[in-house]
């Protein structure tokens, strides 16, 4: 029965998580107009399926117990009613704020819960040293750097187009060009004989002034479809980065579980986390997109680089932070940059984090004490 209870538990962690979290690394195509609504989803569904699935290959090294050890003692973790308490605390405090559409991080719903499942079943068992380095240095720390990336990668590209003009219709073509050699054939009749020789040329124009030359063009492209073809890639690459760190996290609450195959638990968290985001993506997708600042692709791409880049470095350089976080740092900070930001929304968010955390351990004590309830 208990063992039951886990496997439902964790499902509804991971289809809470994959509602609020899988459109997050895609929301600046979305809001920047890139892209519709239903075509930025699939793509996010895709890449987070390819990273859940990535996972297959590295499950070995990836799935851990979970990621909150250390904060609570190891015979309470490695008890299944508490790891019960523990997907079923976060999974509510996620799926509450995805109903709310506010983007929180699960990772801090799952530190909130086993902080939350410990003080029901042994108080004097919080290790506050780690709560401190897992939940209040990520919380400070992840935005504000990403504010800060994200200010200053925008503010970098937008010199660079504006030294170099570059505009949204600008082509380079690489164009093969024919140039006349006349040659004298007779001197006295001064009869000539003219033959072309075919030059390469590089030219940097107007997409409109490149295409009245189409006959002569042999490579060229339009620097608009470029940068939105690294848009697209950046976006990817976010979910992506983010399923493959959290389908093992939230796959290593089944650890427990008896004669269950650890590829068998990663294809059932990374088809609901899809299932998740299919179907109950829309509120998070309006506050991230359209709620927190209005966005041009250009300042999308500044800010899908930001995160790209923290989501996939940051660990390497031991710095703790969140993905949500640092998406949404980093269009607050082209929000600032651009004085765009909506004040309201992100005080909203920032109080939804603080709280993320209390309300987590609320549920998940309250589960505790309900799943240990004498019959």
């Amino acid at each position: 029965m208990m063992i039951t209870l886990l496997f439902i538990a964790v499902c509804f962690l991971a289809y809470a998580n994959g509602a609020n979290d899988n459109f997050k690394g895609v929301a600046s195509l979305y809001g920047s107009g890139a892209t519709s609504y239903r075509s930025a989803l699939t793509w996010a569904t895709v890449c987070t399926l390819a990273g859940s699935l990535c996972a297959l290959l590295l499950a070995n090294a990836l799935l851990v117990k979970f990621s909150g050890k250390g904060v609570a003692p190891d015979a309470l973790i490695q008890s299944i009613p508490f790891m019960t308490a523990v997907a079923t605390g976060a999974g509510l405090t996620v799926i509450i704020a995805t109903r709310f559409g506010f983007p929180i991080s699960t990772t801090h719903a799952l530190l909130g819960a086993i902080v939350g499942s410990t003080l029901a079943a042994a108080p004097e068992g919080i290790n506050l040293a780690a709560l401190q380095k897992n939940f209040i240095l990520p919380l400070l720390l992840s935005p504000l750097i990403s504010v800060l990336l994200s200010i200053a990668l925008y503010s970098t590209l937008k010199q660079i187009r504006q030294a170099f003009n570059i505009g949204k219709d600008l082509c380079v073509c690489t164009e093969n060009t024919l140039t006349s050699k006349t040659n004298f054939v007779d001197a006295q009749s001064a009869s000539t004989a003219v033959a072309q020789q075919a030059d390469w040329e590089i030219s940097v124009d107007n997409a409109i002034d490149c295409q009245k030359r189409q006959a002569a063009v042999i490579l060229g492209f339009n620097v608009e479809r470029v940068l939105n073809g690294l848009h697209f890639f950046s976006a990817g690459t976010v979910c992506f980065a983010r399923s493959l760190n959290d389908t093992p996290k939230i796959a290593g609450l089944l650890w427990l579980a008896p004669n269950v195959a650890v590829q068998s638990v990663i294809i059932l968290i990374a088809t609901v986390m899809a299932l998740g985001g299919m179907l109950n993506a829309r509120r998070i997708a309006e506050t991230m997109s359209h709620k927190i600042t209005s966005i041009s692709p250009g300042q999308g791409l500044a800010a899908n680089l930001t995160t790209a880049f923290l989501v996939i470095f940051a660990s390497k350089l031991g710095m703790p932070v969140s993905t949500t976080h640092v998406s949404v740092g980093a269009l607050f900070g082209i929000g600032i940059r651009n004085r765009t930001v909506n004040s309201q929304m992100m005080v909203s968010i920032l109080i939804a984090w603080v709280s993320t955390l209390p309300c987590a351990a609320v549920c998940a004590a309250g589960m505790y004490m309900l799943v240990n309830a004498p019959v």
